[in-house]
């Protein structure tokens, strides 16, 4: 199976007065392939939360390779890592072409409304594992 990724082209909102992304920006992206991901499992978050079932980051490690610049299209690659009793771990990397933008990690937590560590739901697990 080929790696999960989307496409994001960098517009001039996404970058600093020097015309390079500004570094926070690449957690939104890193967000945005997730959500992605998930809805390619057939994972929908929004109805996930309508049932308290709800995901907060937990832990990142992001490392910042070469400046991704403004008009450049970026790929964001996302592959779950390992999926534990109420953690999922995610490695990303972006990529420009060929080129390593940044490397990231990415532990989520499953919760319940009132913010406290859940079991992930057996099918979960399963849709992400597939």
């Amino acid at each position: 199976m080929d790696k999960f990724f989307i496409e994001k082209k960098i517009y001039y909102h996404d970058t600093d007065c020097g015309k390079v992304v500004y570094y926070a920006n690449y957690l939104k992206y890193l967000e945005e392939a997730r959500t992605e991901f998930f809805l390619s499992r057939g994972i929908e978050l929004k109805k996930l939360a309508q049932e308290g079932i709800l995901f907060v980051v937990a832990k990142v490690d992001i490392d910042y390779k070469v400046s991704a610049r403004y008009q450049d299209v970026l790929r964001i690659y996302c592959e779950v890592a390992s999926v534990k009793k109420v953690a999922i771990e995610f490695v990303n990397t972006i990529k420009r072409d060929s080129t390593v933008i940044s490397q990231a990690t990415v532990v989520l937590v499953c919760v319940g409304v009132d913010f406290k560590p859940r079991s992930l739901p057996e099918d979960i697990k399963q849709l992400l594992l597939s």
